[in-house]
């Protein structure tokens, strides 16, 4: 895969899920430890964001979230560059601790 392909991106993943019943909160419970176990940070509630490296990654990871999906509600992604994700405005509030604004050569993965 050539380097103008490979580059550093961000899946976003936004999700409504039902939380009435016992079985419902479980599975939300399940979904958003799935997400965090597989490395996405929160960015808001209901709103998770993983760095990726290539669109082969992205797609095994858009694989692993359809595998790992509840049976209700509404899951949806968005993959962006690097570069679109940084130039995001945060409007109101203060930007998490795993948002600080760091040069994009200093990219932290954990």
């Amino acid at each position: 895969m050539s380097s103008e392909t490979k580059r550093y991106m961000r899946i976003l993943v936004f999700f409504d899920l039902p939380v009435v019943t016992r079985a419902e909160r479980r599975a939300y419970t399940q979904f958003r430890r799935f997400l965090i176990n597989d490395g996405y940070d929160m960015i808001q509630f209901s709103v998770y964001g993983r760095i990726v490296y290539g669109r082969d990654v992205e797609e095994k990871h858009l694989r692993r979230l359809a595998a790992n999906m509840p049976p209700a509600g509404s899951i949806r992604s968005l993959t962006v560059t690097e570069k679109q994700y940084a130039s995001m405005k945060l409007l109101v509030g203060r930007p998490r601790f795993q948002e600080k604004k760091v040069n994009a050569r200093q990219l932290l993965l954990f």
